[in-house]
């Protein structure tokens, strides 16, 4: 259980905490609705968040409240966002990842099984280090779920939803379920036709406007440069743990052998090979916090951009469909029009599709523009944290290392 995440991981992207204080990046002068999860509950298969806002919105009961929402809330909040033509121009945040802490619960239970074959003080040390695993899972999950909810309550449009208020304000559970098994394969079949039909749109359509055009192949491409770039930092994180895991074995090995009773030149050997022990559980304490602070700065933001990557392809898509719609209706006026039937029909349907395509490629440039400022300003901000935070454990290591040295020699 969490109260207030006053200890919480830096929330990436768009929001953070370190430290026990909090920096989210997105725009919030806007200070008329404001959001946040003050505390979170997890159970075995469910995290229930506590979702707190306070307003000055008149189109609110009152001025502070608080209503308890899982996972599947937040899922629908976002597909209603989606499935709602009026924001159609507008980039829509992703909606955050499914908790899954099966991992480190399975982890768990096999040490809790093999806790007879090593000793004590490996034991705790390894349940310790689990413990720390999944609690900061937990934590990454409560803080992705709370981003979701600050950029909807930051944003002049979106925050106005009535289901967002519904969200906000109902204090009873929205009886959200699942898709079942039927939807989730009409789903699947609506997914690859719309990726085709996008595909077709964003690399076959020509755009007069080259904002848009610009947009359309930065996109493509940016989406696969920071999926590969994920993947490649995520071998980095692993192999900072792996190194981590390594240091591990080699002090207890060192340790095992400097308790083996024997002459006097093996104990004062042994000292040494203490000495060495210690000075190597410092540096494995150093190197996971290398790795933690690898995930958590650079692998989340990337994973984070990822998805939102995706939300800006998706809001092209739209733009792009809405042009092709605009054009087809052009083809039929002028049809018409040869024809000498239809045409104030035609003429009326032309002109819905073309007041459409303006207001949401208007709207689509401005969300795509502040898109761009906000990822800039999240990229600078965590890559300069992580330099100072590498730099730090650097030097803590080398000290410890020099320490370590020193004793031995004296």
């Amino acid at each position: 259980m969490m109260d207030g995440m006053d200890d919480s991981p830096d929330l990436l992207a768009d929001g953070g905490e370190r430290n026990g204080q909090r920096s989210v990046s997105v725009d919030l002068t806007d200070n008329s609705l404001l959001v946040d999860i003050s505390d979170a509950l997890s159970e075995k298969d469910k995290v229930k968040f506590t979702v707190h806002t306070k307003t000055t919105m008149k189109e609110f009961k009152g001025n502070e409240f608080s209503v308890v929402r899982q996972h599947e809330e937040f899922v629908w909040l976002h597909d209603s966002y989606v499935d709602d033509e009026r924001y159609a121009g507008l980039l829509i945040p992703p909606s955050p990842l499914r908790p899954d802490f099966e991992a480190s619960r399975d982890k768990l239970a096999k040490l809790s099984e093999g806790e007879g074959s090593m000793t004590k003080e490996e034991f705790s040390r390894m349940k310790q280090e689990l413990e720390a695993e999944y609690l900061a899972i937990f934590k990454k999950t409560v803080a992705m779920h709370e981003i979701f909810l600050c950029r909807l309550a930051s944003h002049p449009t979106l925050k106005n939803s009535h289901n967002f208020r519904v969200f906000l304000e109902y204090e009873k559970e929205l009886n959200v379920r699942g898709k079942n098994k039927k939807e989730k394969i009409t789903g699947f079949f609506k997914n690859i036709t719309k990726t085709a039909d996008e595909t077709l749109l964003l690399s076959g359509q020509k755009d007069s406007d080259e904002f848009f055009e610009h947009e359309k192949s930065f996109m493509s491409e940016y989406h696969i440069r920071i999926k590969d770039a994920t993947l490649k930092i995520d071998k980095v994180t692993i192999t900072h743990k792996k190194c981590a895991n390594d240091y591990s074995h080699i002090a207890m090995a060192l340790q095992s052998l400097a308790t083996v009773e024997n002459s006097i030149a093996v104990c004062l050997f042994g000292k040494s090979l203490l000495k060495v022990h210690e000075s190597l559980e410092k540096v494995r304490k150093l190197e996971a916090r290398a790795a933690s602070d690898v995930d958590l700065k650079l692998a989340d933001l990337l994973r984070y951009y990822f998805r939102d990557t995706q939300a800006c392809k998706d809001l092209l898509y739209r733009r792009a469909r809405t042009l092709a719609n605009y054009e087809n209706a052009n083809k039929e006026l002028d049809k018409a029009r040869s024809r000498g039937k239809n045409v104030p029909q035609a003429e009326a349907q032309q002109k819905t599709a073309r007041e459409k395509f303006e207001v949401l490629s208007e709207v689509g440039k401005q969300e795509l523009t502040e898109f761009k400022g906000r990822r800039v300003t999240a990229f600078r901000k965590n890559l300069i944290e992580l330099g100072e935070l590498q730099l730090k454990h650097s030097k803590a290591m080398v000290q410890v290392l020099k320490g370590c040295i020193s004793t031995i020699e004296q």
